[in-house]
């Protein structure tokens, strides 16, 4: 799968003017100069019909009449997809390093998704996010950052935020160990995301082996009444159970599967230490 079929549906997410927008013009631009090279060079004649038509799953783009003005919208997909490349980047770099086993697991992600071609445009695009990260300058970028979560908070419903925060919490736990930084900027993002703060320790904690961890995954004190761990467990349930993503690819709901699959393993550590059934 091209990564352009994804990516480029962005552009009807967002309106004229937004900070999400003026990055996606940015990152993008050369890109799709790129990869209308190549259609032409004929290594994606897969992908368009004989009067240079691109048929992607959920839209369609027509090289005759130009940019991506004429791309019909491509559904909630593409504007996840891109979305997360971007607070991916945020996060890569929130402690001022960019450590190669957390793009690995953003590379990863792609590749087994969409495959190699995918994996190495999305590299890409994360490259030209540092360098426009670079020339706006830390204070600049923290504060569209900031813009570009709101943004997303409104134009994305709670489920999609729910799987940003998730996938951003596993690169900060890709090298082994997680800096106060990208805690910071984790729960930044969230709040930002108007999402609850303390979702960032229940996905911090997910895949935790101790009791302590289990607790934090549902999201309670170990001094919560037996009511209420059941109460939060079915909270967890309807908030991340995977039908609820399934139309962001079975990619995401995988995701959201495994996810759930700790959910129900650390409710299970909690039930047994109380001995409820």
């Amino acid at each position: 799968m091209a990564f352009g079929k994804w990516i480029g549906g962005f552009f009807g997410f967002i309106n004229t003017g937004s900070i999400l927008g003026a990055i996606a013009g940015f990152v993008l631009g050369s890109l799709f100069d790129a990869f209308t090279d190549k259609a032409q060079q004929g290594y994606v004649e897969e992908d368009m019909d004989d009067q240079g038509s691109w048929q992607g799953d959920q839209g369609s783009y027509d090289n005759r009449n130009g940019g991506y003005g004429h791309r019909t919208n491509m559904g909630a997909r593409n504007d996840f997809l891109f979305s997360l490349m971007v607070l991916a980047a945020h996060m890569i770099h929130a402690d001022g390093k960019i450590m190669h086993s957390e793009m690995e697991l953003v590379r990863k992600f792609l590749r087994d998704s969409f495959g190699l071609v995918a994996m190495t445009e999305g590299n890409n695009i994360l490259l030209r996010l540092f360098d426009y990260k670079k020339q706006q300058g830390e204070l600049s970028w923290q504060q569209q950052m900031r813009q570009a979560c709101s943004e997303m908070a409104i134009a994305m419903p709670e489920e999609q935020r729910i799987q940003l925060v998730a996938f951003l919490a596993q690169i900060a736990k890709a090298d082994g160990k997680v800096h106060q930084k990208e805690v910071e900027a984790l729960r930044d993002i969230t709040i930002q995301l108007r999402l609850n703060a303390s979702l960032v320790d229940q996905m911090l904690s997910l895949g935790g082996t101790t009791l302590d961890d289990a607790y934090k995954v549902l999201g309670i004190s170990p001094d919560a009444t037996d009511e209420e761990v059941r109460k939060a467990y079915r909270k967890m349930v309807i908030q991340h159970h995977p039908d609820k993503v399934a139309h962001l690819g079975d990619d995401v709901k995988e995701a959201a599967t495994k996810k759930l699959q700790e959910i129900n393993k650390a409710k299970e550590m909690i039930f047994q230490a109380r001995g409820l059934d």
